[in-house]
């Protein structure tokens, strides 16, 4: 190797050009300006994120994840410079020592006089530019890698090569890698190598005969049968990506995969081995034909193999008959589906939805009354205005829901963390020193209870003028002079440090216990005029208190504050990496994280709770999908965040939950799917950063819930895959889809989290829940809900209420009912008219008794008022085929019995109400009296009277009055009933005395009860 070095006796170099001493001096000072100006970026960079995750308890993953990506850079590095610095000196080694004058010699002297002086640096230079390239490659591999060296199994095998589905998921990807990186080197090698000898005179492209010196023949040999033998085994790897490729009907090995592509694959592998063969025999034999026939011979094959046979197979076998053809593998792909996806354990049970009144709505106000009706997304603005305090809070753009024990009874709560928004201060404000010492962290908790009913969960009363309208129609659980929320918590830390709008970093900490607070805190007590400031004392990221610290941050953010200002101290602190999710992907940069992080109180602390996936793409014969297709609908914002290099996913786990500390960016990872392998392997390559499920706490568990996310693609993979039979499947007869929002074009209904009774069940179900109507259809075909309640025994138990036939209207023929019913167009007409404008929230469906129950609340907004966000007007219902409206739930209810809404308040309060002596049965009295709907009104107020009575004996634990009030109260809805001539109405049915529409004046036979 020594001759590398060494000058060529051979060559005659060029005399040397001197070059000025001055400028040579500003081209080095360049130099080492630019490359200390790179160099420090970039340890600034690598320092810093070592100290951020140091801070966060999670060392270990920075270390492993260094380290990885370090030997895996330099290892894949060093192969692809020393494989092809080795090949260009071997070519420049063995060159010729005697060329033959010709012309294109001629041509070459010349760059071979200047590269002659420089071969030396040019070989260095090309090896490890390519070194570069190649690290970075193989540095990026790391997830595959450590998926290797960690991965389990899945104690299933798939049905076509008994290979146990780890190897797919583990193995597999890996083997791709180093076959291709193999075929990769060869190939540099072989050009860098061909390139040396072509311009030394190994390779005469314009001679005659003798083209390529035995040197050139032999080394060029030598590098094809490697790149040809690599080719043989990644033939060998492509027949088991049969198994997760996509085809013209689904994921997976197909019959022409198994009789023509599998087949095929074999036989080149074979051609290639034998072509490798020829290639390295013509070491020795010196010839060009066989190698050359061997590499036609793979070509040919390639594509008649590889392609035009198995479109014949195609065309001409499989088309004619396909159901037949694909038969068994469909089944397999509807097997292996539901299985990655967790839903073939999904209960399917017939559902008559018969909407009958007479026991219907017997109980529908007890099974109505959780119903919510604040819509977490219309509700924001009224979040903004009503609790706001400062322009510089602000709120998520799509609010949360969750449960708490509020009194007696587990209430919904629609929530919202109080951010600090920086856009929100004035702009002359917005320097330095007050956006990342003084504006640091938001405050507290804004809470309503999702059913707009108030702490004692009594229905309300009264109309859209009174107080309801004036506070949007929002019973406040929680905000700045409400605060039942702390009380049912017993109180929580406010300061919000960690949130999704935080700012990119904040400066916190004083140098002395005596000096002033500078952070600017909430007002408290309700007194807006107050100004607090407070000191943050927690745990933080990082200290910066040593001016080497303040120097690297400095270079980071690219600010000299952090050397200057005076709030800069040896206490100071560096708040970054603030959002939930970002703090979660980083510490966690193998999971998928969801979407959607939520707010709990959890042990005098806001935590943020988010939900870790575990995918993969390589799960045999699943139906691979777009994740961002499964999940997108009306209410999605911004996407799960991807911890795969494909957005495709075929295989989906809840792993993890993640909770971060809102005050102290505390992160912990909790193993939920202990079962799964991806987690398994993930907590093997990273020890110690998932934490054991059984460490959640009972206040953490009351909290934690099914994941969006996740439901959304099991609803979407549910809605083709439930059909199990692969004829029907093929024939695509029964298949279902998520129907669209009725009010956003083109985007999926998002799932709605309410508590259910499905049939057969003795209480509600915290439940996400969601519809299905058939293909291209708009009529109802099921209802789905899965217990989302992570303290019950079957959290996550889906259970599919399918109606028997599809005519029951689904939630967009639902929508055009409401618009097109005269009672609710009479209703907004004067609100219309009066320059307000409509706005539709959430429409929910809900099994009730034997039917299924449509809610959804009306709100307004009035362009020429101070209220610029909606208030909560009306609620619409519909049951079988009658449609109810009122300003709260229950008069809509009431209105699908024919009594007015008016009445219905009245009665509440006049001779059905309380104390009247001549109320309903359930006060003791001789029986309504008046008109029909009179009558009907007062019995309707009795019963909610007496559901009230029930609710609160129950929570008292007297069963006995309990049941009383529970009979009285469905006794008068039996009258109410009778009255209306609508006990025997069925859905689609008519009513059996031909009572007319809702709101409709009776007959004069029937104006009273006398």
């Amino acid at each position: 190797m020594s001759e590398l070095f060494a000058d060529d006796p051979r060559d005659t170099p060029p005399p040397e050009r001197e070059v000025p001493r001055r400028s040579r001096a500003l081209i080095i000072t360049a130099v080492v300006v630019v490359l200390g100006f790179f160099g420090l970026t970039t340890f600034a960079a690598f320092y810093t994120d070592r100290l951020w995750f140091i801070g966060a308890d999670f060392g270990s993953v920075f270390t492993t994840l260094f380290w990885t990506r370090t030997g895996l850079f330099l290892v894949f590095g060093a192969l692809m410079g020393i494989v092809v610095g080795v090949n260009m000196w071997l070519a420049y080694r063995h060159r010729p020592t005697f060329r033959l004058p010709s012309p294109e010699q001629t041509g070459l002297d010349r760059y071979r006089e200047a590269v002659t002086p420089i071969r030396t640096w040019l070989l260095v230079g090309v090896a490890l530019l390519l070194g570069v390239f190649a690290g970075t490659s193989g540095a990026g591999e790391w997830r595959s890698y450590l998926l290797w060296r960690n991965g389990t199994s899945f104690g299933d095998d798939d049905p076509y090569f008994g290979r146990d589905i780890g190897f797919y998921v583990f193995d597999l990807p890996w083997l791709h890698f180093l076959v291709d990186f193999t075929m990769a080197v060869v190939v540099v090698a072989l050009i860098a190598a061909a390139v040396v000898h072509y311009l030394y005179g190994g390779i005469r492209l314009q001679a005659s005969h003798d083209r390529l010196s035995g040197a050139a023949q032999v080394q060029l040999s030598v590098l094809l049968g490697i790149f040809v033998l690599a080719k043989g085994v990644d033939y060998y790897l492509d027949r088991f990506d049969l198994v997760t490729q996509d085809g013209e009907l689904f994921t997976g090995m197909s019959y022409t995969d198994d009789h023509a592509v599998l087949p095929a694959k074999n036989i080149l592998m074979g051609i290639a081995v034998i072509c490798a063969v020829l290639f390295f025999l013509n070491i020795w034999r010196r010839t060009w034909i066989l190698p050359s026939m061997g590499l036609a011979l793979l070509a040919l094959s390639a594509v008649l193999l590889g392609l035009i046979w198995p479109g014949i197979v195609q065309q001409f076998q499989v088309n004619p008959s396909q159901a037949d053809k694909e038969e068994e593998y469909i089944q397999a792909n509807i097997e292996a589906t539901r299985s990655a996806y967790d839903v073939a354990d999904v209960e399917t049970e017939q559902y008559t939805a018969s909407a009958d009144l007479s026991t219907g709505l017997a109980s529908l106000d007890r099974q109505t009354s959780s119903v919510p009706l604040v819509d977490p997304q219309l509700v924001r603005a009224a979040f903004e205005q009503e609790q706001q305090v400062r322009a510089y809070y602000s709120v998520a753009d799509v609010l949360d829901v969750d449960r708490y024990n509020v009194g007696e009874e587990e209430r919904a709560l629609v929530l919202a963390v109080r951010e600090l928004d920086q856009s929100g201060i004035n702009e002359g404000d917005r320097n330095w020193s007050n956006l990342h010492t003084v504006y640091t962290h938001g405050n507290g908790i804004i809470a309503a209870y999702a059913n707009a009913r108030p702490r004692d969960n009594s229905a309300q009363e009264g109309g859209a003028e009174g107080t309801q309208a004036q506070d949007a129609g929002i019973e406040w659980a929680e905000g700045d002079t409400e605060d039942e929320l702390t009380e049912a918590t017993g109180g929580f830390e406010t300061r919000v440090y960690y949130g999704e709008q935080s700012p990119e970093y904040s400066i916190v900490g004083k140098a002395d216990e005596d000096d002033k607070d500078v952070e600017l805190n909430l007002p408290t007590g309700g007194d807006e005029a107050a100004e607090t400031t407070t000191t943050y004392d927690g745990e933080g990221d990082v200290a910066i208190g040593g001016f080497f610290n303040q120097l690297m941050y400095a270079v980071k953010y690219g600010e000299p504050n952090f050397l200057l200002s005076g709030r800069v101290n040896e206490n100071s602190k560096i708040l970054y990496n603030r959002q939930p999710l970002d703090r979660v992907r980083k510490v966690a940069p193998w999971l998928t994280v969801d979407a959607d992080a939520y707010p709990a109180i959890v042990d005098g602390r806001i935590l943020w709770i988010l939900d870790g996936y575990t995918t993969t793409d390589r799960y045999p014969q699943a139906q691979r999908e777009s994740l961002d297709t499964m999940t997108d609908d009306s209410l999605d914002t911004q996407g799960a965040l991807r911890a795969i290099p494909t957005d495709e996913i075929n295989y989906m786990r809840n792993a993890v939950k993640a909770t971060v500390d809102a005050y102290s960016g505390e992160v912990t990872l909790y193993a939920w799917d202990e079962e799964d392998p991806i987690l398994e392997a993930w907590s093997n390559a990273f020890p110690g950063t998932v934490t054991p499920k059984s460490e959640i706490s009972d206040g953490l568990l009351e909290h934690l819930r099914y994941p969006e996310d996740l439901f959304k693609v099991q609803r979407y993979q549910f809605a083709r895959y439930h059909v199990t039979d692969p004829r029907d499947f093929y024939q695509g007869n029964n298949r279902w889809e998520v129907p669209e929002d009725p009010y956003t074009n083109g985007t999926l209904q998002p799932p709605y989290r309410l508590f259910v009774r499905n049939p057969d069940d003795a209480e509600e179900t915290f439940s996400l829940t969601s519809t299905f109507v058939p293909y291209g259809k708009n009529n109802l075909a099921s209802f789905v809900s899965v217990n989302a309640d992570a303290t019950s025994e079957e959290y996550g138990r889906i259970r599919v209420l399918q109606l028997p036939n599809e005519q029951t209207d689904g939630p967009g023929l639902v929508a055009n009912d409401f618009t097109s019913d005269e009672g609710v167009r009479q209703a907004l007409l004067p609100l219309q008219s009066g320059g307000a404008k409509p706005v539709y929230g959430n429409l929910l469906t809900l099994p009730v008794e034997n039917g299924l129950l449509y809610v959804q609340p009306v709100y307004t907004t009035r362009e020429l008022s101070d209220a610029s966000y909606p208030i909560l007007q009306y609620v619409l219902t519909k049951y079988g085929d009658e449609v109810g409206v009122g300003n709260t739930l229950t008069e809509s209810l009431g209105d699908l019995l024919g009594a007015e809404a008016g009445d219905l308040g009245n009665g509440s309060s006049g001779d059905g109400g309380e104390g009247s002596g001549d109320g309903g049965e359930g006060n003791g009295g001789d029986g309504p009296t008046g008109t029909r709907q009179e009558q009907i009104a007062q019995l309707l107020a009795t019963a909610e009277e007496a559901f009230a009575a029930a609710q609160e004996a129950l929570a008292d634990g007297d069963l006995a009055t309990y049941q009383e009030q529970v009979e009285a109260a469905e006794r008068a809805v039996s009258e109410a009933l009778s009255l209306s001539g609508k006990s025997g109405v069925a859905s689609g049915g008519e009513d059996e005395e031909g009572s007319g529409t809702p709101g409709e004046e009776p007959s004069p036979s029937g104006d009273t009860a006398e």
